[in-house]
């Protein structure tokens, strides 16, 4: 996260009572590209932004509006409207048990479709995991809701090629992800041999068009945190492209200037990125350039807030879990960062075109409207006797 002043993101955290230790790995997710300022006197809020944080207990009410016409920006006094097609969200963790059921309503009431990530305890690596999983999310979802939760596979060096063709054929299967063993929350089970055994799956993969969503940094510990994006894309995601070009990838977690180049140079087929998220801080270099693409309209961005909630036990601790929760304020922060562009024109595409158009979707068809107006981020939310704090927690939005 990026404050106004740039502070590396574990300031951030302490600056909500937050204890810091040594070392402290940190998932930055969707503020990582960033650079706000919580003193602007107004903050975009959705309409569906939320009459009430719909968690068990604790509840906050906030401003809310109504869908609206079509895409427009309106501007009365010191508001501002804008009217957008409902956003999907390309990348979530939902977790499952206590916590899915707390989170869910947050991801529903602002998206209309999410693709779910499959790194829970254990992986869902078969096709009969995620149906019984996407029953899962369904029986959690508020009365009512039309979320549609668009499912994964985990990817192991023992996925079989006819697992592919189960998860085709389930129809709620759109991707498989790719974890080097590792890398992140619960990739203990991920790749050690991409293109030994796991390459008939890829095969497969393509067959079945099937996309590759990919954890691009390596693991080997003698490579430095602030390099492994770059030697990833070095040594595995250029070879990849390379060996399977027909295969369609999408790069998670972009954020180096070279990932961006190398997007870039990927002319219409194999690499899909979306920008949206950090492992860890970079340069200002690479903020600006991160910036830069996806406020610039090219097709190859788009949304996915990799909003990835954990317990606040498991958080403020020696060795806290990587991931942050922002759902709740994701619209607000993009709509911010696109209007400090210049780009409020392009938010729609990067919000709900570029994403179903990848996948081969149908776009959402109703509206969601941002209205341009102070509120206040809620300091927790509370399930089964625990808390999840989100991104901007207790933070006052309209100065």
């Amino acid at each position: 996260m990026l404050s106004s002043t740039r502070s590396m993101f574990p300031r951030y955290l302490s600056s909500y009572g937050m204890p810091m230790h040594g070392l402290v790995v940190v998932d930055c997710n969707l503020y990582d590209f960033i650079e706000v300022d919580f003193t602007e006197p107004l903050i975009w809020l959705s309409s569906k932004m939320i009459k009430t944080f719909a968690l068990p207990c604790k509840a906050a009410k906030l401003p809310c509006g109504e869908f609206g016409k079509p895409s427009q920006v309106k501007a009365s006094r010191a508001r501002m409207q804008l009217s957008i097609t409902k956003p999907d969200d390309w990348h979530l963790h939902l977790r499952d048990g206590d916590l899915l059921e707390a989170v869910v309503s947050h991801s529903a009431q602002h998206f209309g479709r999410a693709i779910v990530m499959p790194n829970l305890r254990p992986p869902i690596t078969t096709a009969a995991a995620a149906m019984a999983y996407h029953e899962s999310i369904l029986k959690a979802l508020p009365s009512g809701s039309n979320f549609t939760p668009l499912m994964t596979l985990y990817l192991t060096d023992s996925t079989s090629p006819s697992e592919i063709k189960l998860a085709r054929e389930s129809g709620i299967i759109f991707a498989v992800k790719l974890y080097p063993a590792g890398a992140t929350t619960n990739s203990q089970d991920g790749v050690t041999d991409l293109f030994g055994k796991c390459a008939p799956v890829l095969e497969e993969m393509i067959e079945q068009n099937m996309s590759l969503l990919v954890h691009g940094e390596v693991t080997d510990p003698d490579v430095d945190t602030f390099d492994r994006e770059k030697v990833f894309v070095d040594t595995v995601l250029r070879p990849l492209i390379e060996k399977f070009p027909r295969l369609k990838v999408v790069m998670e977690h972009v954020t180096t200037m070279d990932a961006v180049k190398f997007v870039e140079s990927c002319d219409g087929g194999g690499l899909q990125p979306h920008n949206y998220c950090l492992p860890v801080l970079k340069r200002e270099i690479h903020r600006q350039a991160l910036v830069a693409a996806v406020t610039s309209g090219d097709k190859r961005f788009f949304l996915g807030t990799d909003s990835a909630p954990h317990e606040r036990q498991r958080k403020e601790c020696a060795c806290g879990c990587a991931g942050i929760y922002n759902s709740p304020v994701a619209l607000s922060i993009y709509a911010r960062v696109f209007e400090k562009a210049g780009a409020l024109d392009k938010l729609e595409a990067f919000t709900s075109f570029n994403g179903p158009d990848f996948y081969g979707l149908p776009r959402n068809t109703s509206k969601v409207k941002l209205t341009k107006t102070p509120w206040r981020v809620p300091k927790s939310f509370s399930y089964a006797g625990r808390e999840i704090i989100p991104m901007a927690a207790g933070e006052n939005l309209s100065g």
